[in-house]
């Protein structure tokens, strides 16, 4: 899945990706070790639950929490799959096919925040979480968290698992190399705003030959259009009623112009965020800097590995804060243990297990007592050369603004992206790119 492919053939190797995981779905909710029913009471010999998530690192931030409800339940274990790095182009379209066909979703399964807006629409897939009394988590919720899982029939089907936040992670070592400050409240002064940025790369890059400044355009992209959504009606590739704005959102427009700005002066690894090449830039120290957003810092250390553990810091982000990225997490009808993954979907998403994920892979807890915790306040990060990320996200969670997302968000992303990335990699012509996206996102619409 490389920039300069066009949709057709994107499709086609997502297509051969998302075969390969249907093997590691054949044990899905199917997997019942003998038993037949619906309650884990109703038989003496243990059920399984597959839960199914996706993600780079530690993705979901799961070990521990799972390691611990298995421990706590003898007769309901959990077996964990994490599928793929990547949503859109491979996660979401197996899902879709796995639920479509009544065959092959795991009993509780993660999705992103871009493929909401379908899974509301989708109410026939499923579980209703009210009738297991999950309706009194409702509390436990910001109002945009919770309101986000109900589907189109007002009916509770997902519970937020984390929220976006944002940061910019970088290679101390790097940073020196460059001449460059290495402390991170030096380092966070050095881009007040993204122009400033773009200085620092530039002297970066005068310095350091083997590194790019920037992992990828599109990480980048993601990381402006989530500040610039906040500034333009909290909307990206779709407003409200539905209607297809790629190319008339100034939100978007902005956020375009810069990372065509940010290419054209030669600061990109020219890479793809969530792909083989991306994960081996990270040990092969192909670039010094990534946007990151809370959930990123588990991808980076789980990623780069412990080879670079120290290496790595964390610094404010230009321009203030930006919401990109959060999931919930939902019970597919196909489950033959509703009731069980119910409870086991409520757990991973209790303030307990929320905090748990934080600790393992610095993803923000949706959770207001979570969020409110002296453990989430005094956090420090021992891989990011014991950053404060507390201290550094936390201010910031409370004030996050939701960024609608349309039923068809994740396909126009995964398809504009591929302009991006083409543009960054020499496929599209700087000239030619903005139409292109224009005519690639109305194409993937429909």
């Amino acid at each position: 899945m490389i920039g300069n492919m066009r949709r057709g053939k994107m499709l086609a190797v997502a297509s051969v990706m998302t075969a390969a995981l249907a093997v590691s779905a054949a044990c899905g909710s199917g997997d019942t070790g003998g038993q037949t029913g619906g309650s884990s009471a109703a038989a003496p010999e243990k059920i399984t639950l597959t839960l199914q998530t996706f993600g780079g690192g530690t993705n979901f931030g799961y070990k521990a929490a799972v390691e611990k409800w298995n421990a706590e339940h003898p007769n309901v274990q959990v077996k964990y799959n994490n599928l793929t790095d990547s949503f859109e182009n491979v996660y979401w379209p197996q899902m879709l096919q796995w639920l479509q066909s009544g065959t092959g979703a795991g009993d509780v399964v993660g999705i992103d925040e871009g493929g909401m807006g379908l899974a509301k629409a989708r109410p026939q897939f499923f579980t209703d979480l009210g009738q297991y009394g999950l309706q009194s988590r409702q509390a436990d919720f910001p109002a945009w968290k919770w309101e986000n899982g109900l589907n189109a029939e007002g009916k509770l089907f997902a519970l937020g698992t984390d929220v976006g936040g944002m940061s910019i992670c970088y290679r101390t070592d790097l940073f020196k190399k460059a001449g460059l400050p290495t402390d991170r409240d030096e380092v966070s002064k050095l881009w007040a705003t993204w122009d400033d940025f773009i200085k620092a790369g530039q002297d970066f890059q005068s310095k350091v030959k083997d590194a790019k400044f920037v992992d990828s355009v599109n990480t980048i992209y993601n990381v402006v259009l989530s500040q610039e959504a906040a500034k333009n009606g909290n909307v990206t590739y779709f407003d409200k009623d539905q209607q297809l704005i790629a190319d008339k959102n100034p939100a978007v427009k902005t956020a375009f112009d810069f990372t065509q700005k940010i290419s054209q002066a030669g600061l990109t690894a020219k890479l793809q965020n969530f792909t083989d090449p991306w994960n081996t830039g990270f040990v092969k120290s192909q670039f010094a800097t990534l946007g990151c957003p809370g959930w990123m810092l588990g991808v980076v250390s789980g990623t780069a590995g412990e080879e670079f553990k120290g290496k790595w810091d964390v610094a404010t982000v230009p321009g203030g804060g930006g919401n990109w990225g959060g999931s919930w997490l939902a019970v597919p009808k196909q489950s033959k243990h509703p009731k069980e993954a119910a409870e086991l979907a409520s757990y991973l998403t209790s303030p307990e297990a929320q905090l748990m994920a934080f600790k393992e892979g610095g993803n923000l807890p949706s959770t207001i007592p979570a969020q409110d915790s002296p453990d989430l306040k005094s956090a420090t990060n021992e891989y990011f050369n014991n950053a404060p990320i507390g201290e550094i996200f936390g201010p910031s969670i409370k004030s996050l603004q939701p960024t609608f997302l349309g039923e068809k968000h994740a396909q126009v992303k995964a398809a504009v992206e591929q302009v991006v990335i083409g543009m960054d990699q020499g496929a599209v012509p700087y000239g030619q790119a903005w139409q292109r996206f224009g005519e690639v996102g109305q194409k993937a619409a429909g």
